[in-house]
């Protein structure tokens, strides 16, 4: 049987996601968890991998089991297993072909900034925070230039592992609530630190420090020494991830850009 499930986590005390020894990581408590509900070893498989200091709201992954088990046992017995800052959100039974990483039509991350001069010990390893004002409308501007299919070379690390630099980037959005700036990017996949990447550029622009045209010319540079700085791992969450109706996964939630304080 496979079976997937929905996970949301606070990665501000984790080293990632993916198995590392000697650290605490996201992979490892689950799998932990959940093999305790199936009495047997379980290995997950996740849509997306997130960085150290990273949080999800709608990771999806997928593990195969001898185990049988309603889908409500899952959820439930996994979270009386799990530490408060990981939580199974639903389990359900899915197709054989069924892949949480390449059944993705989409990915939705967030970034969340708290722009004002004070600091904030609530939002402090859950929100990114920029003292410098910040124009959402040059901002805006900016986003513009990076939307479609492009090679986004310029925006991944040194570390990517990725075959290619070409993604789709669906939509990139910013808009400002009070103190409060959020990014949304949508994408077929993204590239390692690409959204953190592309976060340090908004904000390089929305500061004044570079005009929202920077971003086009950084774009086709194809160039990251020429790009602004990688925004802070705090205020990025994988938000949702997109699959086709035909496997029945829970609906994601409607679309647009909620308060920042609803998360």
């Amino acid at each position: 049987m496979k079976i997937a499930v929905g996970v949301e986590y606070d990665g501000a005390a984790f080293a990632g996601w993916q198995t590392q020894r000697s650290v605490r990581t996201v992979q490892r408590t689950l799998e932990g968890a959940l093999g305790s509900i199936a009495a047997e070893a379980v290995s997950v498989v996740c849509a997306g991998r997130t960085d150290a200091g990273v949080h999800a709201r709608g990771q999806v992954v997928h593990f195969d089991t001898q185990a049988q088990r309603a889908p409500r046992s899952w959820m439930l017995g996994a979270n009386s297993e799990l530490p408060p800052d990981v939580a199974v959100t639903w389990a359900l039974p899915v197709p054989a072909h069924f892949h949480a990483r390449y059944s993705a039509e989409a990915r939705t991350y967030r970034y969340l900034i708290l722009n004002r001069s004070a600091r904030s010990a609530l939002a402090a390893q859950r929100a990114a925070w920029v003292a410098r004002e910040l124009d959402a409308d040059r901002m805006t501007q900016a986003a513009t230039l990076l939307l479609g299919e492009h090679d986004f070379s310029a925006f991944r690390s040194a570390e990517c592992q990725a075959k290619s630099p070409v993604r789709r980037l669906e939509r990139l959005g910013v808009v400002r609530r009070g103190d409060w700036v959020l990014i949304e990017a949508v994408a077929n996949a993204f590239l390692h630190h690409m959204v953190r990447n592309i976060a340090g550029l908004l904000i390089a622009v929305g500061k004044g420090d570079q005009p929202p045209a920077w971003a086009g010319a950084v774009l086709e540079g194809r160039d990251r020494t020429r790009a602004a700085a990688t925004a802070p791992a705090d205020g990025l969450y994988l938000w949702e991830v997109r699959y086709p109706q035909a496997f029945g996964l829970p609906a994601p939630p409607p679309h647009g850009l909620p308060l920042p304080d609803q998360l």
